[in-house]
């Protein structure tokens, strides 16, 4: 299991994931957030073949998902990286490494 806690900025919204795979590829989520539209978004995740969805890229079923469900401001959220990123690790594709981003102005 992958555990990715994921907080979004200025919103203030706190996405924690589980990511879990029990043979190293097919990989399931589950999300527990503050944030209603990215509650929305984790009712609608079902298990995703992390392998293809590797492959697939932005064109992949969870990328399809997201694009469907997160418009406007939400379009910038880094929910879906950590969704990804956290995918890539439950398959072990991928070592578990913090991301970052910082914004200055």
């Amino acid at each position: 299991m992958v555990k990715t806690k994921v907080e979004a900025g200025i919103c203030g919204f706190i996405t924690e994931i589980e990511a879990n795979s029990k043979d190293m590829q097919h990989v399931s989520f589950m999300v527990n957030t503050n944030c209603e539209k990215i509650k929305k978004l984790s009712e609608k995740l079902n298990e995703f073949d992390a392998y293809n969805e590797i492959k697939e890229g932005f064109d992949g079923e969870l990328f399809k998902i997201i694009r469907q469900n997160l418009k406007g401001c939400c379009s910038g959220c880094a929910v879906p990286v950590g969704l990804f990123k956290s995918m890539q690790v439950a398959a072990m594709v991928a070592l578990p490494k913090d991301i970052s981003i910082k914004i200055q102005k």
